[in-house]
Order: C-alpha cells, then structure tokens, then sequence
C-alpha cells in the first residue's frame, strides 16, 4: 500500500523535491497526494506541477477568518486521503483548532537543533550566540511554535566563516537527508511518542 502524503510549503519547496526523490527512488514507499502553499508565487507549486502532483493555493487573505482559512487545507488533506501532512517550509503557525481538527499526524522540519532556535531565522540565531554545532529538526507539531516531540535530528559544524547562507546550505544538505527518513518512520508506523518523547520501536 502506498501512504498519501500532503505537502504544505510556502517557499522554493527543496524538502518537497527531497520527498519526491525518496519516492522516485523507492526509498519512501508513498505518494504526495496534494500539494498547498499560501504563497501563489512558491517555487514549490511549480514543482508539484511538473511532477503531475494536484497543487492549490491558499492565501490568507483570500479568507475571512483564520479558522477558514485553515478549514480549506484540512478539506483538501480528507478530500485527498491523505494518512500524513509534512510541513516543509510552511511559514505559517498552524493554529490550536487545525491541530485538534487534523484527521492525520502533521510533522515539520526546521533548521536547529531544537529546542534551541525555534522560530524564524534559526540559521541567524545559531551565528548569533555563538554555537559550534547546528542542525535540523524533523518533530510532530503541536500547539507551540517548534516545540512538538522530536522525531530525528542531524547535526553540523558551525565554521568561523560561516554567513547565514552558508550555514543555511550546510543544514540544507541534512533536512533533504533525514525528512523521508523521518516521514518512513511515521507512516511505517515505527515510532511511538512517550510523553515528550519519540521511541524507535524494534521491528
């Protein structure tokens, strides 16, 4: 059976194409499903597009309330069947009510090692205090900003002459790396959270 995946994402959509691949490569035994941006200029509905994939947009504007606007993407992840939604690059907090309406489990990922450097601008926040190690998070998205169980992270250096960008692309390398990884995991059912914990299970 392939898993149904929905991709929301707001930007050039690198961890949408990370996705793609994995399922091109039959790394990741899934389809994306649907693809939704509040950006009607994301890189990542063209993405979809080429690949064939249904892709909508979103804009909050376009709705008269937050709650409306997010009905219309939890309409699209029923009417699509979808058994995940995987938040890449999405710029918008998911609000309580679309957390507590999900039909299905809604991951993300986000480049820090959090729970340090939750937020916009992790890559700049990282330079800032100075750390020597950063990374990307994937984690289950809850009520907080970031703050969700943590799936899988990966871990790079942080050089003396790195720029925001630099940084930015180092930790580029490992979402592409660990996301289907992470989304594998979900789907296959071989991960189970205790508390404020995310257990591999055996088998």
């Amino acid at each position: 059976m392939k898993y149904r995946l929905a991709v929301l994402a707001s930007g050039r959509g690198s961890n949408l194409q990370a996705l793609i691949n994995a399922i091109k490569e039959r790394k990741l035994e899934a389809e994306i499903a649907v693809v939704i941006s509040d950006n009607p200029c994301a890189q990542a509905l063209s993405r979809a597009k080429e690949h064939g994939i249904p892709a909508f947009t979103a804009e909050r504007k376009d709705f008269q309330t937050r709650e409306l606007f997010e009905q219309f993407i939890l309409d699209k992840v029923r009417e699509y069947k979808c058994d995940l939604v995987c938040l890449a690059g999405f710029m918008r907090i998911l609000s309580p009510y679309f957390i507590n309406n999900s039909p299905v489990k809604i991951i993300n990922i986000h480049p820090s090692l959090l729970p340090a450097f939750p937020g916009l601008h992790a890559q700049k926040q990282a330079l800032d205090y100075g750390v020597k190690y950063s990374g990307c998070t994937v984690h289950f998205v809850d009520e907080g900003t970031d703050s969700g169980p943590i799936i899988l992270q990966a871990v790079v250096p942080v050089y003396d002459a790195d720029t925001e960008e630099t940084l930015a692309e180092r930790i580029l390398n490992e979402e592409h790396r660990i996301y289907p990884e992470a989304v594998k995991l979900v789907l296959e059912g071989k991960v189970e959270v205790r508390g404020r914990r995310v257990v591999r299970l055996e088998g």
